[in-house]
């Protein structure tokens, strides 16, 4: 009873606050759930002063934008408590295997943006966070020998990143015929994120690294979504979130169907995110109750591997950083798609409102020689619509090599 009296709290609030919610809803007030309209993320795409409820603004919200890891980029804000709410949870995820976030130091297989004043920035977070961060955007042999050194010289708690980017660190260590953990004893456990983790993918990462392997799903519109707990469940959110499966109808399917992942978030009263079709599809399981709802099974987000004329090997994800600089708040681009098509060739392909002007594409030509080396060729394409795969998800970058 307590989320349905949040989940038509959250409603009837935006309907009331909210212009924009109001004008998407068609609604003047709460009738049920099931006459709650499913948003997209195209949905979303337009100005954030336009989404935001009333007695709120870029000064008193936290903003940020989505990775684009879907091909849907846009800007989003939570309110200050709502934001809380979002860490509070996080911390608590990390706790179930032994993680302090103020004492347990993590090794982070992440990105960074390389502009000056954002670079600071993330390199200041790492160090009020107890984290110390392993850059992905140079994944060669050579650079991954460095990664392993400084296992040898600091006390790791546990690693954190990108599925790919790890799981190219343990082919790594399995060519070295090298354990981290004898590396690096302090290490307890790795958490992998934003990317599918596949079982294989999972062995060979517990077996080279000698530690357990747990996944993480979660979206920063949003919020961790669901975190493997030791028992190797993976437990959905139920404390901020409110998760669903729907059909290509939008009605609810039963638990142990397949379905979309509709969601929720039952305490942003700065931006609505109400039934929200996130983009992946997945199963809850039949022996989920209220309290612990089981995603059983995930389809979700998938990254390729881009590798480079000189070696380097790159996560798909880095292509956020390369062009988060034309993922703008007006909402003009509003799908994009990556791929490589030979060693020195990528072809980006969008849809948008107005073609991309020249010194745009010069901007994403330039991040692409600091993101990945120089001597790449980039090739833009502007579409009217971008070809889906068959359960109608875009995969911002796939290699074709």
């Amino acid at each position: 009873m307590y989320v349905e009296k949040l989940k038509e709290d959250i409603v009837s609030y935006h309907l009331r606050e909210n212009d924009f919610y109001m004008k998407f809803s068609n609604q003047e007030h709460f009738r049920s759930w099931d006459a709650v309209p499913v948003m997209t993320k195209a949905d979303l795409q337009q100005p954030l002063v336009e989404r935001l409820s009333n007695g709120f603004s870029n000064k008193n919200v936290y903003v940020n934008k989505t990775s684009g890891s879907s091909g849907h980029p846009f800007v989003f804000a939570k309110d200050k408590f709502c934001h809380a709410f979002t860490w509070a949870e996080i911390m608590d995820r990390f706790s179930w295997h032994g993680i302090d976030f103020n004492t347990s130091l993590q090794a982070r297989f992440y990105g960074i943006t390389l502009d000056t004043i954002g670079y600071q920035k993330e390199r200041l977070k790492d160090r009020l966070s107890q984290r110390y961060r392993f850059p992905i955007f140079d994944l060669s042999d050579d650079k991954l020998e460095q990664f392993l050194k400084v296992f040898s010289q600091k006390p790791f708690k546990y690693i954190n990143g990108y599925t790919s980017a790890i799981v190219l660190f343990a082919k790594f260590l399995k060519k070295k015929n090298s354990n981290l953990k004898e590396v690096c004893p302090t290490l307890t456990c790795c958490i992998v994120t934003s990317e599918m983790l596949y079982e294989s993918d999972k062995k060979l990462m517990e077996a080279t690294l000698g530690i357990p392997v747990y996944n993480e799903y979660g979206a920063s519109e949003l919020d961790l979504i669901a975190f493997e707990n030791p028992q190797g469940e993976f437990v959905l959110n139920s404390e901020t979130l409110f998760v669903e499966i729907l059909n290509d109808n939008n009605q609810p399917v039963p638990n142990g169907m397949p379905g979309r992942i509709i969601i929720t978030s039952l305490y942003n009263k700065a931006h609505p995110m109400i039934r929200y079709d996130i983009g992946d599809h997945g199963v809850i399981a039949k022996s989920s109750t209220a309290k612990k709802p089981i995603l059983e099974i995930l389809v979700g987000r998938t990254n390729d591997v881009a590798k480079l004329p000189s070696g380097k090997q790159v996560p798909g994800l880095t292509f956020y950083y390369v062009t988060k600089s034309v993922i703008e708040d007006d909402g003009n681009v509003k799908e994009f798609i990556i791929e490589q098509t030979e060693l020195d060739c990528f072809h980006i392909t969008y849809v948008a409102d107005t073609a991309l002007t020249s010194k745009e594409e010069q901007h994403i030509r330039k991040a692409v020689v600091t993101y990945l080396e120089e001597g790449l060729t980039v090739h833009f394409k502007r579409v009217s619509v971008l070809d889906r795969s068959n359960r109608g998800k875009l995969k911002q970058f796939a290699s074709k090599i």
